[in-house]
């Protein structure tokens, strides 16, 4: 069988039953944002993130907040394409204590984070996000960030329940091609986003995960010629559990893809490039040729977590579900193999 049977969610659906187990009836994937993350219970077991990947025309700009029950953590990085300058400011604050911070249920809920480091307000009003980040020492300098993202409120969104058991299972929400404007503010410098050609993608999840996991996420969020594309694909973490996150959008309808894709590339030179196809048809069948790579590395003792994200250019084909063939060329995006026991 090439295809996973996975099931379409329409109406609203709590994650977890009364003891914080998954509700079998959240099992599936929904186009809009109709699951409630009701997470307790599963002491230190529990991730909650909400990461924002905005690709302006000069610089990629992207925040991540964080809650892993042992701690908080906010990361702010910006990478310049031409001159490749990057700079990454991460905050960890153990067990999350005096943050204030409050991680919402629900995919467009507010988020703000505060410390003597760094202020970031997420607001959602109206089919808009507005993102607001100031620091005083960001590699030296000030930063100010004033972002408007549109949920435009016909568009499909991602939104999957990856269960591996009744006790350990993921909600994930990756919602593409946001158009975005504003500005980041960087010493003297601003970088300007405009509507027609900047774009967000919102990676929010939610949920009980295993001690150990690997996974690799693909995804670009652009415009191609005169269509607002949208690609993500998800590897490894989801393999064996019925479910996938793989996901094409064009002009805001999802073409869901209901079977595994492979990620191949060469972990001892993860320059070259990657290549990712579906398992057993030719639905995907796309090349990533990266220009720069991102490490993040934690090592706590007991909480090790290693990110190779990768930012370059997708080139070839999608199948859509209407039967047309999607052709991709120096589509810039992001991928990437993450490694955590966490």
């Amino acid at each position: 069988m090439t295809q996973h049977a996975e099931k379409e969610i329409v109406d609203f659906t709590m994650l977890c039953d009364k003891k914080g187990n998954l509700n079998p009836e959240a099992i599936g994937y929904a186009r809009k944002p109709i699951i409630d993350c009701n997470l307790s219970g599963h002491f230190l077991r529990k991730k909650k993130w909400n990461y924002w990947c905005v690709y302006g025309e000069e610089i990629l700009f992207s925040v991540t907040v964080c809650h892993f029950d042992y701690a908080a953590l906010c990361s702010i990085y910006f990478l310049e394409y031409e001159s490749q300058r990057f700079y990454e400011k991460t905050v960890t604050i153990p067990l999350g204590i005096g943050s204030k911070l409050k991680m919402p249920t629900k995919v467009l809920e507010p988020l703000r984070f505060s410390n003597n480091e760094v202020k970031l307000d997420i607001t959602h009003y109206q089919n808009q996000t507005f993102l607001n980040i100031s620091s005083n020492n960001f590699d030296n300098e000030t930063l100010q960030t004033e972002l408007i993202i549109q949920h435009p409120k016909d568009d499909d969104t991602l939104n999957v329940v990856i269960p591996w058991n009744r006790q350990t299972f993921q909600f994930t929400a990756k919602h593409h091609t946001l158009p975005t404007s504003g500005f980041v503010r960087i010493g003297n410098r601003i970088f300007n986003f405009n509507v027609e050609d900047c774009f967000t993608v919102l990676d929010f999840g939610r949920g009980v995960w295993p001690r150990e996991v690997t996974w690799n996420w693909g995804m670009a969020s652009q415009r191609n010629r005169d269509k607002r594309i949208g690609l993500n694909f998800g590897g490894k973490w989801t393999d064996g559990t019925g479910m996938t996150e793989n996901a094409v959008f064009v002009n805001g309808h999802m073409t869901k893809i209901h079977e595994d894709v492979i990620f191949s590339y060469d972990r001892s030179n993860l320059m070259k490039p990657w290549y990712v196809t579906t398992k057993f048809t030719d639905q995907v069948v796309l090349t990533f040729h990266p220009f720069f790579e991102r490490v993040s590395e934690t090592n706590a003792k007991l909480v090790k977590s290693e990110i190779h994200q990768m930012v370059g250019y997708y080139s070839g084909q999608v199948k859509l579900d209407n039967g047309e063939t999607l052709f991709i060329q120096q589509m810039l995006g992001c991928i990437e193999e993450h490694i955590a026991k966490w």
